[in-house]
């Protein structure tokens, strides 16, 4: 990272609050120029709860690591999981990047490269073969931040925000 006042650690019981601040914040400055007003707030308020993080966090099959400033304030943050995309060729050791979000106030800082090489060390020493995500397929930041790290399109699926339907990207990455 550029910004050595940043920092990460892996979240724990009581900072449901911050990843569901980051997460509702982030989907909003993403998506809220695409997706219905209505649609996009009763997403965020179930998705990105302070609950729905709770579940993560008790979750064994999943792991959050938390961005944070010097002063605490949370950033971003990276969820890993077993993978759950549709893909036409499931390896039974894929795991997911489920969510890698990070503050627009805090591109270009290497949050994000941070982040998604954490994904990958993990994802090695937990024997996994590749790592899939999703992505809206019209996101052309993030898709270009993702060929970067070495993901190419695999196929697509249908997401549902609300009475809204997307198109997205699954992309994989090899790691052996």
């Amino acid at each position: 990272m550029s910004d050595p006042k940043l920092t990460i650690r892996q979240a724990k019981p009581g900072d449901e609050q911050k990843l569901s601040l980051v997460g509702a914040a982030t989907f909003l400055e993403t998506y809220a120029h695409m997706i219905p007003g209505e649609d996009l707030v009763s997403h965020c308020a179930n998705q990105h709860s302070p609950q729905a993080y709770a579940t993560w966090l008790r979750d064994p099959t999943a792991t959050i690591w938390l961005a944070e400033t010097e002063a605490k304030a949370p950033i971003g943050y990276l969820l890993l999981t077993k993978a759950t995309l549709p893909v036409d060729a499931p390896q039974p050791e894929d795991l997911e990047v489920q969510r890698i979000y990070v503050l627009s106030r805090f591109h270009r800082t290497g949050m994000g490269y941070a982040l998604m090489n954490l994904a990958v060390s993990k994802s090695i020493s937990k024997g996994a073969r590749r790592l899939v995500l999703g992505v809206h397929n019209e996101n052309a930041r993030a898709l270009a931040f993702y060929k970067r790290q070495g993901y190419e399109i695999i196929d697509d699926r249908k997401f549902r925000v609300g009475n809204s339907v997307f198109c997205d990207h699954v992309l994989a990455r090899p790691l052996r």
